[in-house]
C-alpha cells in the first residue's frame, strides 16, 4: 500500500451507480411497515421488494372515476 492517495479527483457516491432504482427515504405508519415485515418473512422475499411490488400493481391498475 501506498503511504498516501491523492483523492482530489475522487467522487462521492456509489462506483457503480444502480440502474433503474432511486434509494428514498420514506415514512410509513407502524402498521403498513409491520405487514410488509411479516409478509417478508413468511414469504423469504425481502419487505422492500415487497413494497415496490405493491407500488407497481397500485399504478398499474386502472383508476376509478
Amino acid at each position: 500500500m501506498r503511504k498516501e492517495y491523492d483523492f482530489s479527483k475522487g467522487k462521492r457516491g456509489a462506483i457503480i451507480p444502480a440502474k433503474g432504482k432511486t434509494r428514498i427515504t420514506m415514512y410509513l405508519d407502524d402498521e403498513v411497515f409491520d405487514e410488509f415485515r411479516e409478509r417478508a418473512e413468511t414469504t423469504g422475499v425481502g419487505y422492500q421488494t415487497l413494497i415496490n411490488e405493491a407500488l407497481k400493481k397500485y399504478i398499474q391498475s386502472p383508476t376509478e372515476e
